[in-house]
């Protein structure tokens, strides 16, 4: 059964790091979280001067996972566990926090230097109580690692950057069941995308104008559809004249408490204030000297 949508959200612009552009798709007075979901930022699209690119410096983070997709541009990642890597065009980035860590995201060495383009996005994704103090762990793919699918009319595109669509498996490795799709439907196109029955789920429209679920709920550019939980497939539809690009994303609610505060996600308050102790007692260590 194909699910309805619940809600339709207008991402918010805002700033955030040193002066990067985004949409936040939420956290918003609209929508706290989509759990296990606890932010989705829309980075750009934005075209830097040269010399005027700006990033995320350093920061840190425990009890979660970012996922950092880069579409245009190119992002420097730097963290206190000494990782180090270029984030390209339709490479990913999946970072699990978990016990701590210090990481910053720079603009690419060419585009700090001569400007350009930059467009991407970043997810956050709880971890469950059992494993908000893993070892941190990095996973950079880049863009030719990462599985595409198609129909068999070829008119529908899929980037399968976590789960499966279309046959094809993912090459990132999840702590818990996650859906990452990046799907481009022709105009006139339309996919229908399993998504296991007990999954929270939502679309979200950056390019062109979507028409989801079998309502055909119009979703606009710029815009989030979250789904009911009942069902166990989604529509999607390119009613419009354009293709349409949109990211497809659902995983298995962990149901437990979150107390957040910034850059750290846990269950209880007593756990963010020892967050915060150990960041500012350098326990989660520092990056090394560029």
């Amino acid at each position: 059964m194909q699910r309805r949508v619940s809600q339709v959200i207008k991402s918010v612009q805002g700033m955030e790091g040193a002066g990067v552009p985004i949409r936040r798709v939420f956290p918003t007075a609209a929508l706290e979280d989509v759990d296990p979901f606890l932010l989705l930022d829309h980075l750009g699209p934005i075209e830097f001067a040269p010399g005027q690119a700006t990033g995320f410096p350093d920061h840190p983070h425990r009890g979660f996972e970012t996922v950092t997709y880069v579409l245009e541009g190119a992002m420097e990642h730097r963290d206190s566990q000494g990782n180090h890597g270029i984030i390209g065009p339709g490479d990913v980035q999946w970072m699990t926090a978990g016990s701590g860590l210090v990481h910053s995201e720079m603009p690419g060495a060419e585009l700090a230097k001569n400007g350009g383009r930059l467009h991407g996005f970043q997810l956050w994704v709880n971890l469950p109580r059992k494993d908000k103090m893993v070892a941190p762990r990095y996973q950079d793919v880049a863009a030719a690692r990462l599985p595409v699918a198609q129909t068999e009319a070829k008119d529908v595109q899929v980037k399968v950057i976590a789960g499966e669509s279309l046959g094809r498996h993912a090459a990132v490795e999840t702590r818990t069941p996650i859906l990452f799709l990046h799907a481009t439907l022709q105009p006139g196109a339309s996919v229908e995308q399993p998504v296991p029955a007990n999954y929270s789920a939502f679309a979200y429209v950056f390019d062109g104008e979507g028409r989801v679920g079998p309502e055909h709920t119009r979703v606009p550019e710029g815009h989030l559809a979250v789904f009911a939980k009942s069902g166990d497939a989604v529509l999607l539809s390119n009613s419009a004249g354009v293709p349409l690009n949109v990211l497809l994303i659902g995983g298995a609610p962990l149901g437990e408490p979150v107390a957040r505060y910034g850059p750290f996600v846990m269950n209880t308050k007593a756990e963010l204030y020892q967050a915060f102790e150990d960041y500012q007692n350098g326990r989660m260590g520092v990056i090394a000297a560029r």
